[in-house]
């Protein structure tokens, strides 16, 4: 091959790398300073709509009331408490938010996924066990008790969970999320409450039940 062919070749590759690179791109970073999230809009986004920049106020950007505990007086003992774009109209576009987790003595905030988002938790008050399974084929079990100040990461899609390790004591967490809009599937309710719901012969199969029992779990979700 001649130099100028090789050239040519070379060009022709790299402008390929390149034209798949901007096909698959997406902004890196803002393209305002924000997009509050205007509630009112029937614009359906993959997201939620700016608000007018000129009707912004510094209250957008605000939220109280992540001193306040929640209550925690239901079946997992466990409450938590969002702060999204929903809550406050700001995060819009920013890909961040957070929530308040209370656990009663022995409350657990049960096994579940967040399909778009990475977690970061600080207990703030008691201890917790927390812990995540990875993806098959190893579904490796990570755990680890946490105490006030400890801080731990459950990578993103991961099935995690927390419980509160003194049955005397409440517990309480903060926890950060990387989107606005993070998503929660708790394992249990997807497969046992999921409407309409998946056939008794199929899921006494995945977990090596027989059928009554299946339905016995459905009847609680």
């Amino acid at each position: 091959m001649t130099s100028v062919a090789s050239f040519f070749f070379g060009l022709m590759v790299a402008l390929s790398f390149l034209s798949l690179q901007l096909a698959l791109a997406s902004d890196p970073g803002h393209l305002q300073d924000f997009c509050v999230a205007d509630a009112t809009s029937s614009v359906l986004l993959n997201g939620v709509a700016c608000k007018n920049p000129s009707t912004v106020t510094a209250n957008d950007f605000y939220f109280r009331g992540l001193h306040v505990a929640g209550n925690t007086s239901n079946a997992q003992g466990s409450r938590v408490t969002p702060v999204f774009a929903a809550q406050l109209p700001g995060l819009n576009t920013l890909g961040i938010s957070m929530v308040r987790i209370d656990y009663a003595a022995g409350g657990q905030n049960p096994p579940h996924t967040h399909p778009r988002a990475t977690e970061i938790l600080t207990v703030l008050e008691g201890s917790l066990e927390v812990g995540f399974v990875t993806s098959n084929p190893n579904n490796n079990h990570f755990t680890k008790t946490l105490y006030k100040g400890d801080v731990f990461v459950f990578p993103s899609n991961t099935v995690h969970y927390q419980r509160n390790t003194n049955w005397n004591a409440p517990a309480v967490a903060i926890a950060a999320l990387s989107s606005q809009n993070p998503g929660a599937i708790t394992i249990a309710n997807a497969v046992f409450g999921s409407q309409p719901g998946i056939s008794a012969d199929i899921l006494a199969k995945s977990f090596s039940l027989d059928v009554a029992t299946v339905n016995y779990m459905q009847s609680k979700f």
